[in-house]
C-alpha cells in the first residue's frame, strides 16, 4: 500500500479506528474482573491466583512491547496493529474454554503478548495521523476508549450478564468486534514515512538509528521508572477491587459493578481532558498534578467507608488523574521527545518496562499481601508507587509542539497552527 501524508479526513478516521481496537483491548483484558468472584467459585480459585492471571497478561504484555515496538518502526505500525487485533481477539474468546487456574494463565498471557504488540503501535499511529497540536486530544480520544469501555461499561454489562448466562459465554462474546476492526483497519491504515512522521517529534529527526539510541533521550529512561507506578496503581485497584468491594467493603455484585465503573468512566474523562490540556499547558505541569490528583483520591478511597456514592466517587477520581499520567507517558513524553525512526520503539519500550513491573509484578505481590494480610492493604501499595512516580515527573523534559518550538525544519507546520 502506498505510503502518503495524512491529511485531516483520514485524521479523524485512523483515530476513529485506533479508539476502537484500543476500547477492544479494554474489554478483552479487564473483563475477568468483575466475572472473578463466580471464576473463583467455579474454578476453586484464591486471591492469589487472581494476581497471578493479572500478572502473567502483564508480563506477556511488557515482554511484546519491548520486542514488537521496535518490530512496528522497521516493517510498519499497519501490519503489526491488524495482526494483534486478529490474534488476541481469538484468545480473548478461547479463555471461556479454560478449566483451571493453569489454562487461564496460559490463554490470558499469549493475549497479553498480542495486545502488547498493538499498544505502541496503536499510539504511535494515532500521533502520526494527527496535527502536531492535537497530540494529546487524539492521543486522548485513543487511549479513553480502554477505560471507557473495560473498566466502566464492561463491569456493568458483566454483572448483568452473570444474573443470566455462564461465565464462560461471556468470554466467547467478545472476540466478533476484534475481527471486524481488524477488517476495516486492513481497509482504512496507512503507513506513514519517517521524513513525515518527523513533525511529530521534538528532534524533527528523520534518519535511521539504532534501537538503543532511544536511551539518549531523557524523557524516554524517567519514564521507563514512572510507567511501573502508575501501572501499579491501575492493576492493583482494578484486579483486586472487585473483590476487595465485597470480601472488604461487603458490597453486593450489583452494587460492586455500579462502583467499579467509576473506574472506566474517570479514566476516560481524565484521559481525553488532561492530555488537551497539555498540549496547551504543556506536558510537564499536567503530569505533576495529575500525580497529586491521583495521592489525594487515593486517600479518599481509604477513607470512603461502604456507602457506594463515595466510593464511586473516589474511584472515578483516582482513575481520572492516574489514566492521564497514563496516556501522557506511553504516549507524548516518550514519542515526542525521539526520532522519527525510534517512535514506536520508545513507547513500546515504556509500555514494556511498565507492564512487566507495574502490570506483572505488582499484582502478583499485590495478591500476595492480600492474601497473608488482608486485601485493605493493597491501596497502601497504590499510595506508595504514586508518590515515587511523583517525584521522576520534576525531572521530566517538556515535549509539547506549542512550546517547543525552535529547531524545526523549514516547510514544517508551525505548531501553533
Amino acid at each position: 500500500m502506498a505510503k502518503v501524508q495524512p491529511g485531516q479526513g483520514y485524521e479523524w478516521k485512523a483515530v476513529a479506528l485506533l479508539s476502537m481496537g484500543f476500547g477492544i483491548v479494554g474489554i478483552d483484558r479487564f473483563m475477568i474482573m468483575p466475572m472473578f468472584p463466580a471464576i473463583m467459585k467455579d474454578l476453586n480459585l484464591n486471591y492469589q491466583d487472581l494476581g497471578h492471571i493479572a500478572g502473567s497478561l502483564a508480563i506477556a504484555w511488557g515482554i511484546a512491547a519491548l520486542f514488537m515496538g521496535n518490530l512496528a518502526d522497521r516493517i510498519g505500525r499497519r501490519k503489526v496493529i491488524i495482526g494483534s487485533l486478529i490474534v488476541f481477539s481469538a484468545l480473548a474468546g478461547a479463555s471461556g474454554l479454560a478449566s483451571g487456574v493453569g489454562g487461564l494463565i496460559v490463554f490470558r498471557a499469549l493475549m497479553g503478548f498480542s495486545e502488547g504488540a498493538f499498544t505502541p503501535a496503536s499510539i504511535t499511529a494515532t500521533l502520526e495521523a494527527s496535527h502536531p497540536t492535537r497530540h494529546g486530544l487524539n492521543l486522548g480520544i485513543q487511549q479513553a476508549t480502554l477505560p471507557l469501555l473495560g473498566l466502566g461499561l464492561t463491569p456493568v454489562l458483566v454483572t448483568q450478564l452473570l444474573q443470566i448466562v455462564d461465565w464462560r459465554w461471556i468470554f466467547l462474546l467478545v472476540a466478533a468486534p476484534g475481527f471486524l476492526v481488524a477488517f476495516i483497519a486492513y481497509r482504512v491504515l496507512r503507513d506513514v514515512p519517517p521524513k513525515v512522521a518527523a513533525i511529530h517529534t521534538a528532534t524533527h529527526d528523520a534518519s535511521a538509528h539504532r534501537w538503543s539510541d532511544v536511551f539518549k533521550y531523557r524523557n524516554v529512561p524517567l519514564n521507563m521508572l514512572a510507567m511501573p507506578c502508575w501501572l501499579t496503581c491501575l492493576i492493583v485497584t482494578s484486579a483486586l477491587m472487585p473483590s476487595y468491594l465485597t470480601d472488604h467493603i461487603g458490597l453486593d455484585v450489583p452494587s460492586m459493578g455500579f462502583v467499579v465503573s467509576g473506574i472506566g468512566f474517570g479514566a476516560a474523562l481524565g484521559t481525553i481532558l488532561m492530555p488537551w490540556l497539555s498540549d496547551r499547558l504543556g506536558r510537564k505541569p499536567i503530569m505533576i498534578a495529575s500525580a497529586l490528583g491521583t495521592l489525594a483520591f487515593l486517600v479518599l478511597l481509604m477513607n470512603a467507608g461502604s456507602e457506594p456514592g463515595w466510593l464511586f466517587f473516589a474511584l472515578f477520581g483516582t482513575s481520572f488523574f492516574n489514566f492521564a499520567l497514563i496516556c501522557l507517558t506511553v504516549g507524548p513524553l516518550s514519542v515526542e521527545a525521539v526520532p522519527a525512526t525510534l517512535m514506536t520503539t520508545a513507547s513500546g519500550i515504556v509500555v514494556g518496562t511498565g507492564e512487566i513491573f507495574g502490570g506483572g509484578i505488582a499484582p502478583i505481590i499485590a495478591g500476595t499481601v492480600a492474601h497473608h494480610f488482608g486485601i485493605a492493604s493493597i491501596l497502601y501499595l497504590a499510595a506508595g508507587a504514586v508518590f515515587a512516580g511523583f517525584l521522576v515527573c520534576l525531572a521530566l523534559k517538556e515535549t509539547a509542539p506549542r512550546l517547543v518550538t525552535r529547531g524545526a525544519p523549514e516547510g514544517m507546520p508551525k505548531p501553533a497552527a
